[in-house]
């Protein structure tokens, strides 16, 4: 059975005028529920996960820092809001759920997070509306209860995937694939192992081409146990913070093609939402189903 991280703090209300929206936290398990792809079965709720695991990822200063809401201006500055204890919450549940979600892909082949994808936060800092990197705690999560060895984390949301670059920059067992708008944010890059940056108006032909070309021969060369996927839906060509031109149909085949992957080569995935910020609602929520819905016709 697809199981599938959710919790209502993923719903709480940010600032007005955040550019995140929250919205799609309510109306994504809706609209899994009401067209049948998902039943209430398929949904499990997250908790505070112990310290520890977040302590594998992030530098304990910085952590505790956001815990008790000491951290200093200009650092918060960078987040891109202020903090409150309900926020930090948010992110520390978040990154459980990826946790447990993890756990399951393990025994179902995939599992999701109905959040999730912050893929902006550093070992030792937040930014862009990322405070702890909910992947990278998951890897090693899995790394350190010795149920994986190899990582490969496919980052195809349409912003560069820094902060996870950062925090595996030296580390060999995590092998990063981000591939992302070029005049996308970060404008300041961070180095993955393998980054493809693409030009702006890239169309559904061109993107799908490189992602053919690419994925199967980092599967082959790095032989990796479990995968990561970060399904961004900010390429689509509505999308307000993206610069790319792909269609919600390509989008759809994009996220397809990386699951088809994982299910043929059997390597157990994980998906976080990443961003998405089209005008209209409804065609973030359609993008973001089409990765659930993928999920049960490829692996159930």
């Amino acid at each position: 059975m697809l199981k599938v991280a959710f919790h209502q703090i993923y719903k709480h209300p940010l600032p007005k005028g955040h550019r995140f929206p929250m919205v799609k936290y309510e109306l994504l398990p809706e609209q899994l529920l009401h067209e049948g792809t998902c039943i209430d079965d398929n949904f499990f709720e997250p908790i505070k996960p112990n310290d520890k695991h977040i302590l594998t990822v992030h530098d304990p200063e910085y952590y505790y820092d956001l815990v008790n809401i000491t951290l200093d201006q200009r650092a918060a500055r960078k987040i891109g809001f202020p903090l409150s204890e309900v926020l930090v919450e948010r992110e520390v549940i978040i990154a459980d759920g990826t946790i447990k979600a993890s756990e399951f892909a393990l025994k179902n082949g995939i599992a999701m997070n109905i959040a999730g994808g912050t893929h902006h936060a550093y070992t030792n800092r937040g930014e862009a509306f990322c405070l702890l990197n909910d992947q990278a705690i998951g890897a090693r999560y899995l790394q350190h209860k010795s149920l994986v060895n190899k990582v490969l984390i496919v980052d195809l949301d349409v912003h560069q995937g820094n902060g996870t670059a950062e925090i595996f920059q030296n580390d060999s067992s995590v092998f990063t694939f981000s591939m992302h708008g070029k005049s996308n944010y970060p404008f300041k890059k961070e180095q993955s192992d393998l980054d493809i940056a693409l030009e702006n108006s890239t169309d559904d032909i061109t993107y799908l081409n490189i992602l053919k070309e690419t994925l199967p021969k980092l599967i082959n060369t790095h032989q990796p146990d479990f995968i990561y996927y970060l399904s961004g839906v900010d390429v689509i060509a509505s999308d307000k913070l993206g610069k790319l031109s792909m269609t919600t149909e390509g989008c759809k085949e994009r996220d397809r093609f990386v699951l088809e992957q994982c299910k043929t080569n059997n390597i157990p995935v994980m998906c976080s939402m990443g961003g998405g910020y089209s005008p209209d609602i409804k065609t973030i929520v359609n993008a973001h189903a089409n990765t659930f819905r993928l999920a049960q016709e490829i692996f159930f």
